[in-house]
């Protein structure tokens, strides 16, 4: 297990702080993506299943995909994670993560969700509370300090 290098044990969020962190970054995401969304496509197109095309894919997957990359790039963490005074760093360094792994954490995210979002879940029962993307990506979910 990788300790600060103090020595002090960081303070890691655990599962369902990060779930409230993951619902408002949802609703933000809902708020930014829904309205442009109905713009491009049309409410009725919307409500029939359509997906928009290219527009919609971008609008849908790429942006938030973007969006999030560069939030945990520049701020250390989503606006909901910044809200329970949470940063993502380096599991072993405590440092910010490169940009690689932090696209790596992102992409992980597949493997977390897709076996009935037990990747997730192992929040819960992990020692440093570690979803498996961070254990695929090398990150871990901690409590900024208060310096």
């Amino acid at each position: 297990m990788a300790e600060e290098p103090t020595g002090k044990q960081p303070g890691y969020v655990g599962f369902w702080m990060r779930v409230v962190a993951a619902i408002i970054d949802s609703l933000i995401l809902i708020v930014i993506i829904a309205p442009l969304m109905i713009v491009i496509v049309g409410w009725e197109a919307l409500a029939a299943g359509a997906g928009g095309g290219i527009a919609g894919f971008l609008i849908q997957y790429v942006f938030p995909a973007i969006a999030v990359i560069v939030f945990w790039r520049y701020r250390g963490a989503t606006p909901g994670k910044m809200l329970i005074s949470a940063k993502i760093v380096d599991a072993v360094t405590l440092a910010p993560p490169s940009t690689g792994k932090l696209i790596g954490r992102y992409f992980a995210y597949i493997v977390s969700t897709i076996p009935l979002g037990l990747g997730f879940l192992w929040i819960a029962f992990d020692s440093r509370k570690q979803a498996w993307h961070d254990k695929l990506a090398g990150t871990v979910v901690i409590y900024e300090e208060d310096d």
